[in-house]
């Protein structure tokens, strides 16, 4: 990744990704309130926002997520839907949702996918794009 590169991602630390006319956007925020820095202990909300810019209805199925921190230690999430739904989107329709994520370092990364599968049954990956955790404190 480019200085450049690297400097955008600090001032714009979410993503905006696009994958067979599903566009998944996040923007992640630092939870103060739920963090105890003293104690290693860092809290971050992410707000996601799926919308269907294609020509065919589809469902979300499941969920994959990778989680990096600071340090480099990697942990993947694997589930069924989003915070208990499993959104069915027209074209042109849209679904929001928002989520946690703890970590025991200041800052970190998260990536992943959504499973998809249309109207006509082929299945699908959403790519949800690297995304910047980062505290205060870093």
């Amino acid at each position: 990744m480019s200085v450049a590169a690297s400097l955008k991602s600090l001032r714009d630390p979410g993503s905006n990704t696009v994958t067979n006319g599903l566009r998944v956007v996040v923007r992640p925020f630092y939870i103060a309130e739920q963090s105890q820095p003293e104690h290693s202990k860092f809290a971050w909300g992410y707000r996601i926002r799926m919308t269907n810019e294609g020509g065919k209805r589809c469902r979300l199925l499941r969920r994959h997520w990778l989680i990096v921190d600071g340090e480099g230690e990697r942990k993947e999430v694997h589930g069924e839907g989003v915070v208990g739904h499993f959104p069915d989107l027209s074209p042109g329709e849209f679904f929001e949702y928002t989520s946690f994520c703890p970590l025991e370092y200041p800052w970190g990364t998260m990536e992943g996918s959504y499973e998809f599968i249309d109207e006509d049954g082929t299945h699908f990956e959403a790519v949800i794009g690297r995304f910047f955790l980062v505290s205060p404190h870093v």
